[in-house]
């Protein structure tokens, strides 16, 4: 699927009315984590979380249910119903799970008739298609019942990881303004004022606020591109993978990166990995290093493709690109799991 570009046009109210999701919002992890179902690859830990959530699903008697329901509403495409993230999963789990099942079935019957013209959908959803109340209440709670099972052995890091990028973008929207956090939520997004420019599996899409703000929601289980709503006219959201936090190096491995890069370089290299995106004059205090000295070392690994350097005014913000990461786990001996090329499907 050929990638596009999302462009978001934001006013001066717009800007004013940014917010931060607070909480995981378990039915955009829940369409992120069925598309990594589907689809090997991810990294270590979606390939530990794959083989583990299959194992549970099964135990549960819910892999069938998932494979022949839920994986084909959303399929790696262009498209999936938007009736299947509510807002409301953004005050909890089950205000999501209650605002799902109580869907409009003449909502269902239309979003699922767009879907169809993208994929091909088997005969176990003739009845959702037809927008049967029974099969929408049905579909909320095997949804709920995924999220619990499939969720279960990360959810402790699925937390973390999610409040590491919520801090992050609190302090940097309290110390730099809402313009510097845009620009800094990920090496596939371009804060270009007065639009937010990203990467998008969609094609090329627009989306005008026109002063409805819009409502950040990082993921765990997105890997890939950003994602939003297909319907213009809902609550505005943009989707967007949390940075890959990488270990920091066993002090026992052989890291030949201080002779590959020179010593400063590669702690600065760290640091960066490790902070999952840091200010110049962070890294310079985090490092030890002038300032001048950390934006030339910056500079050299933004150049090499180690990093990714967005500038703001008079600040830059640089974060770990995957040939950065991969250069890490390759030098400290951590290099990425492999697992046989099975999908959700093929169990």
């Amino acid at each position: 699927m050929t990638e596009g570009t999302l462009k978001i046009v934001f006013t001066g109210e717009d800007l004013a009315r940014v917010r931060i999701a607070s909480r995981i919002d378990e039915l955009w992890e829940m369409a992120m984590s069925l598309h990594v179902l589907q689809r090997p690859g991810g990294g270590a830990d979606m390939a530990g979380w794959r083989r583990q959530a299959r194992a549970d699903l099964a135990a549960t008697g819910l892999l069938t249910p998932v494979r022949q329901t839920l994986a084909p509403l959303m399929p790696i495409k262009a498209y999936f119903p938007d009736f299947l993230t509510p807002h409301h999963a953004q005050a909890g789990p089950q205000n999501g799970i209650d605002a799902l099942a109580d869907t409009p079935p003449s909502r269902v019957r239309r979003e699922v008739d767009q879907l169809r013209r993208h994929a091909a959908l088997p005969a176990t959803l003739d009845d959702l298609a037809h927008g049967d109340q029974r099969a929408i209440t049905g579909l909320a709670a095997l949804a709920g019942r995924y999220c619990q099972t499939a969720f279960a052995p990360h959810r402790t890091r699925m937390e973390h990881a999610l409040g590491r990028e919520r801090a992050r973008l609190t302090r940097l929207l309290s110390d730099h303004g809402v313009e510097a956090m845009l620009a800094a939520l990920g090496p596939r997004t371009r804060w270009r004022a007065p639009s937010l420019e990203t990467d998008y599996a969609a094609g090329r899409y627009e989306i005008h606020l026109r002063g409805r703000g819009l409502t950040l929601i990082p993921s765990y289980f997105c890997r890939y591109t950003p994602v939003a709503l297909a319907d213009t006219s809902l609550p505005p959201v943009l989707i967007f993978p949390v940075p890959r936090r990488t270990p920091a190096p066993d002090p026992a491995l052989d890291d030949a990166l201080p002779n590959l890069l020179g010593t400063t370089r590669a702690g600065i290299l760290h640091c960066i990995a490790a902070t999952t995106g840091c200010t110049t004059s962070e890294l310079a205090r985090r490092t030890g290093t002038l300032l001048s000295s950390a934006s030339a070392h910056a500079q050299v690994l933004h150049r090499t493709g180690l990093i990714t350097s967005t500038r703001h005014a008079n600040m830059v913000i640089h974060q770990i690109t995957r040939l950065g990461t991969d250069l890490i786990h390759h030098q400290t001996g951590a290099g990425p799991a492999t697992e046989p090329e099975r999908t959700i499907s093929s169990v």
